[in-house]
């Protein structure tokens, strides 16, 4: 087993960034200001299968948002954490909550703001499109952009490490 299956296979807790990650870190604001973020399907559905699998989902965020709020519900992610620029501290409270250690725990993250996160946990990732001193200090880069399919490839790639994917693509064939 790769070092980096071997990482994945230990993930208890995968967490997830928004922007640049679940989205292509664009913004695009409405006429009254409001912000619309575009989110893609097949990362909803590998959080829901990640969770299937008995993994546990989080959101640690910079910005907050309605939108982040309503998507995370949609998906049945509960631990959310928003308008956190100390994500370390927010990172260590869900440990303690949890009850995990940093080893038990992957992080997609795009920007230096995550840097202290994925220098942490267990299984840290990023994406193409991500800034170079992140790219750099990764486990994992993804092929897919964010907010294109990379959260639903670091999805796959946990619950083949673990054994799972095969039992859930049996799911879906009959």
């Amino acid at each position: 087993m790769s070092a980096i299956n071997q990482k994945a296979a230990a993930v208890r807790l995968m967490i997830f960034d928004v922007d640049g990650i679940l989205t292509d870190g664009s913004l695009h604001f409405s006429a009254d200001g409001e912000i619309i973020k575009t989110f893609n399907v097949l990362d909803g559905q590998g959080i829901r299968l990640l969770q299937d699998a008995g993994i546990m989902t989080a959101i640690i965020s910079a910005r907050q948002s309605p939108v982040v709020l309503k998507r995370a519900s949609d998906l049945g992610i509960s631990h959310i954490r928003q308008g956190i620029h100390d994500k370390a501290s927010a990172f260590a409270a869900l440990l303690e909550e949890l009850q995990l250690t940093p080893a038990e725990c992957g992080f997609i993250g795009d920007d230096v703001i995550d840097l202290p996160v994925l220098r942490q946990v267990g299984f840290a990732a990023s994406v193409p499109n991500g800034h170079a001193e992140v790219r750099s200090r990764v486990d994992y880069v993804t092929t897919a952009q964010g907010g294109r399919g990379a959260v639903r490839e670091v999805c796959d790639l946990i619950l083949k490490a673990q054994g799972h994917y095969d039992a859930m693509l049996a799911r879906f064939l009959g």
